[in-house]
């Protein structure tokens, strides 16, 4: 069912996100094999902030260099596996037509859907690429199942001959919005809603959480966002973290002070931002000498973000760099850029708030590292237990104002 153009709209806000990249770029040196779907179907899963009775699909192209047709787009409850609930199924529009071309660059979102999906639901969201495209705009890290299907599989409820992939295609966002009073919602007095973005490099994208369990510490940030729902009121929290994420050079996705504008002020609704980024810029640069930066560099990368979210309205609080002694990129010279950048961080800095990550994971013995018990086991990178820990240690009183 679409939304008739008659009816009054609340506004939307996210509800997910996934920032979008280059596949054919990561690491300075490294390349990748090309990638390329042909007659293929991907059932790409979901996992909701808070939920509405309305949702939009955003699908990009964005670093695409060739147009992408999707020949149908569809989207249902996820019920495991690549399956899907049939009696949730529906056909995605885009300006009134089932199929929709994107052009190199462009992103498009489809018309609304009516479909109550509750907070935390698990949605699944089905395209079928008929023609021969290449992949380049993905989001690589997604720390969750999803699904390739030989043929037009779009609307089928058991995918058959899927392949796994860890990977999010040409998927970016996903809205959500009120659609009556049955929803809860008397009228527009209850709206905005609060949206917070979880900006950074893999520690905010999950890496070393538990894959498919939604372990990311954003995650874990809005488990507990939902349980205060009646202090804090309607908010969603949503991740626009790249794994292998920097401040300053482009690599694995833009630049994070280049990307802050699509991929924080660009998010439906943003209200807050959440900035735990900059131990890449340190490591990798330490690894790299024509990419080495110093403290000051990403410090005025930090001091240009608050402006800009300042100047979106957008409260920003950043976060401390987390200890990565025993990593692999680790030395004293990038030990030292690291304190001083969080002696910044936790300095008057012009931004909303700190989280001192830092100061919450590391080993009180050792504060170069990990606590072990928090360590993935890569010494970088937090496990389940480090990345509850980080997202306990949020003040929720920061989504009050």
């Amino acid at each position: 069912m679409l939304l008739s153009a008659a009816c009054v709209q609340p506004p939307w806000f996210a509800t997910w996100y996934a920032a979008p990249q280059n596949y054919n770029i990561l690491f300075p040196g490294v390349t990748v094999p090309p990638l390329a779907i042909s007659n293929q179907s991907i059932r790409q899963i979901v996992h909701t902030s808070h939920g509405g009775s309305l949702i939009r699909v955003k699908l990009s192209n964005f670093f695409g260099t060739t147009p992408v047709t999707f020949a149908e787009a569809r989207l249902a409850r996820s019920t495991g596996n690549g399956n899907i609930d049939p009696a949730t199924d529906r056909t995605l529009r885009f300006g009134g037509s089932g199929a929709v071309t994107l052009a190199p660059g462009e992103e498009r979102w489809s018309d609304p859907v009516y479909l109550r999906v509750p907070t935390h639901t698990d949605l699944a969201i089905s395209l079928y690429v008929p023609l021969n495209t290449p992949v380049v705009t993905t989001h690589t890290i997604g720390m969750q199942t999803n699904y390739l299907s030989p043929g037009n599989q779009a609307g089928a409820t058991v995918m058959g001959n899927a392949t796994a992939t860890t990977m999010y295609f040409w998927l970016s966002e996903v809205d959500a919005s009120t659609a009556d009073a049955s929803d809860g919602v008397t009228g527009l007095e209850a709206h905005p809603y609060k949206v917070v973005v979880a900006f950074g490099d893999s520690i905010t994208d999950g890496y070393g959480s538990t894959s498919g369990a939604n372990r990311r510490w954003p995650n874990d940030l809005d488990n507990r966002v939902q349980a205060a729902a009646d202090d804090l009121g309607r908010a969603s929290v949503v991740n626009a973290a790249i794994a292998g994420n920097r401040w300053i050079y482009d690599g694995v996705g833009p630049a994070g002070v280049t990307r802050f504008a699509h991929d924080v002020a660009g998010v439906s609704g943003a209200t807050h931002v959440l900035i735990l980024l900059g131990i890449n810029d340190i490591g990798i640069g330490e690894l790299v000498p024509q990419q080495n930066v110093s403290a000051d560099q990403i410090i005025a990368a930090m001091q240009a973000t608050i402006a800009q979210a300042q100047a979106s309205g957008i409260k920003i609080y950043l976060a401390t760099i987390t200890p990565y002694n025993g990593a692999s990129y680790y030395d004293a010279a990038g030990e030292m850029k690291r304190e001083a950048v969080n002696a910044f961080v936790r300095s008057a800095n012009g931004a909303d708030g700190v989280l001192d990550f830092d100061q919450i994971v590391r080993d009180p013995s050792n504060p170069t590292a990990l606590l072990p018990s928090y360590d993935s086991g890569d010494h970088l990178h937090p496990n389940d237990t480090g990345y509850q820990a980080m997202a306990n240690s949020i003040d929720l009183g920061v989504l009050e104002d």
